[in-house]
């Protein structure tokens, strides 16, 4: 979709904002991947995190794709806005209920869309659950952490370009917005705006849990065997149970 700027240094600014933020974003995964190669290991990567993750990620990508390559959305965007724009680890049944009730919703969704071509209705939607499960794919890995105590196994590389990718996201949305003179690309695509904030928030989380709360020299090794126990706990433990202990392990040299 082809916005019209009133100012070509600001179309720019948008351009490079955005650019930066597809950079930043793609490539975030490639860190953990990494990791996990030179580690010959994923013990610390909370397996829930990766599913609802990737289900994420495709409602984003049909929502996008649907935008940029299909005219009927553009257009019907344009009436309604005014202007373009592993150790022992397992996925948890919480999880996988979850991944399913989306995929549910969305084949529902489709079949409700398709006899009134109802398609920016539908993509609107898409990009509303990928919002929701923005807002939940980081809670497994920061509960995992805070669990552990500490941040080993989840690579912080990942986190950082996260981070450039959703400041990038906002200071496009700004800037077009002052070019603008409008607020319509905010309230128009609250996915993105909202996708933002999320990934902000958890992002700092992070990183304060990884530089502030448990910092690599104070944080221990933790044996395989320990570890699967931990992870193995239920995400909400009943109020009747007592708190789990804290590991204190020495590596045996």
């Amino acid at each position: 979709m082809e916005t019209s700027w009133n100012s070509d240094i600001l179309k720019v600014e948008y351009s490079v904002f955005g650019w930066i933020a597809f950079v930043a974003w793609s490539t975030s995964f490639y860190p953990q991947l990494f990791m996990n190669f030179s580690r010959k290991s994923v013990v610390g990567l909370n397996f829930n995190y990766l599913l609802l993750n990737n289900t994420k990620q495709s409602l984003y990508l049909i929502y996008n794709a649907s935008l940029y390559f299909s005219s009927t959305l553009q257009f019907q965007y344009h009436k309604k806005y005014g202007f373009d724009q592993r150790g022992n680890q397992s996925i948890s049944k919480i999880t996988m209920g979850i991944i399913t009730m989306v995929w549910v919703t969305a084949g529902v969704c489709f079949f409700i869309a398709f006899p009134s071509n109802s398609w920016l209705w539908l993509v609107t939607i898409f990009n509303t659950m990928q919002v929701l499960l923005a807002s939940i794919k980081y809670i497994p890995q920061a509960v995992m952490n805070f669990m552990l105590k500490s941040t080993d196994g989840f690579c912080i590389g990942n986190v950082f370009l996260d981070f450039i990718g959703g400041i990038s996201n906002v200071a496009q949305m700004v800037t077009q917005s002052i070019d603008q003179n409008s607020l319509v690309n905010f309230y128009g695509n609250l996915g993105k705006v909202l996708l933002s904030l999320v990934t902000l928030f958890f992002d700092i989380l992070f990183m304060f849990q990884r530089f502030v709360l448990y910092p690599s020299n104070k944080t221990s090794l933790i044996p395989l065997s320990k570890l699967n126990d931990k992870v193995n706990e239920p995400l909400i433990k009943s109020l009747n149970q007592p708190l789990a202990t804290n590991l204190h392990v020495a590596e045996n040299v």
